[in-house]
């Protein structure tokens, strides 16, 4: 929904109801980051010949996310770090340049890619080119942040990991950024101390888009991989690496859903998850989230990442915050001060699982992905 042309009071109850849910702050950036999608300037922001001195991150991709969401973390903690910014349409790469304070715009990724002061790069364009932009990244030396998800077909992820074999020092962190919210590691801690399988339960409620956004062409992956990505890999990091595979996916999805899907996964250990994403209209706070959990003694229920209720037999554990936390802020801000980058068996499983996934949905039957597949890149 393009809210920049809804009517006034509609904006300002999303606006009420968005400082509610994520602050003044952070409302602001969300009200700004709408109206710099659709930013045309007469004539573009004049630039120096030679770039300003100063900062030492490159964003490639400049879309809602990276100025919402990616910018305002690095802004409010790194002020001045973000150096040069490129979007293929250069009327928001301008506009990130501006409202951020950055030294260059452009809309060719190799002045990011060949810029010796940039040794970081957020990758935030559209999928089918993250992996892309993030193999040039990691070739030229640099550490890269590629949101989710980081390919989109078996022959990127192939790329993407002998990539990294080859330049070991050009570390990868990917933008799955739920696993750092502040309620899920509470969680992880819970379900660390118990034993056994888990069944795992997840609903959520996602945007309505229309047929013709770019999430649905054949290159992009569709949103199996643009949102249904997220829950797959939640689920791995509460079953865990270890005990995953050999997982069994078995789709239950209407023929053709682009958009509303039900799948299940079963794991090596016997876990079971099953997640239910659904995209039948607006939803006014966002997407919408309920996880429901059972591992030995605890049950527990995470609704929107900003409430948390656990029982251990007599226990109960209660936590809810003051405003949501998906985790953005910590996952940006680790891909910044993080010397370690991802375990590069993750970053080839996880891919793995929603590579099979995909797989499942598309032709209707279970996929098996066994250990050495899930591990192979």
């Amino acid at each position: 929904m393009d809210y920049t042309t809804q009517r006034l009071g509609f904006k300002i109850r999303k606006a009420v109801r968005y400082v509610r849910l994520y602050g003044v702050r952070r409302t602001l950036v969300k009200i700004k980051g709408q109206y710099h999608m659709k930013k045309r300037y007469g004539s573009l922001p004049a630039l120096p010949s030679t770039p300003r001195p100063g900062g030492h991150i490159g964003i490639i991709g400049c879309g809602n996310h990276a100025f919402s969401n990616i910018a305002v973390h690095l802004h409010k903690r790194h002020a001045g770090a973000m150096r040069g910014a490129m979007d293929i349409d250069v009327h928001k790469a301008a506009s990130f340049y501006e409202n951020y304070g950055l030294r260059y715009y452009t809309d060719d990724a190799q002045a990011i890619v060949a810029d010796p002061a940039i040794d970081l790069v957020f990758i935030a364009s559209n999928h089918a080119s993250h992996a892309e932009y993030a193999i040039r990244c990691i070739e030229a030396g640099k550490r890269v942040h590629i949101e989710k998800p980081h390919v989109v077909s078996e022959d990127q992820l192939g790329r993407l990991a002998s990539a990294m074999r080859s330049h070991p020092d050009s570390k990868v962190f990917l933008g799955f950024n739920r696993p750092h919210s502040v309620l899920f590691r509470k969680l992880q801690t819970l379900l660390s101390e118990q034993r056994g399988p888990l069944m795992v339960n997840w609903f959520v409620a996602g945007h309505e888009i229309p047929d013709d956004h770019w999430y649905f062409d054949e290159r992009e992956g569709g949103r199996v991989l643009g949102n249904l990505c997220h829950w797959t890999d939640l689920s791995l990091h509460m079953v865990g690496m270890k005990n995953a595979f050999p997982c069994t996916i078995v789709p239950a999805t209407p023929p053709g859903s682009k958009s509303d899907y039900v799948v299940s996964m079963m794991f090596a250990d016997r876990s079971c998850a099953s997640i239910t994403f659904s995209a039948k209209g607006h939803t006014f706070e966002g997407v919408r989230e309920v996880l429901n959990v059972h591992k030995g003694d605890l049950l527990a229920n995470l609704t929107d990442f900003e409430s948390l209720t656990a029982e251990i037999v007599a226990r109960k554990y209660r936590k809810r915050l003051f405003h949501r936390d998906h985790g953005q802020g910590l996952n940006v801000l680790n891909s910044v001060s993080s010397t370690t980058g991802e375990d590069p068996a993750y970053v080839v499983a996880t891919a793995k699982l929603f590579l099979a996934v995909r797989q499942a949905i598309d032709g209707g039957r279970p996929v098996t992905l066994t250990p050495e597949q899930a591990l192979t890149p």
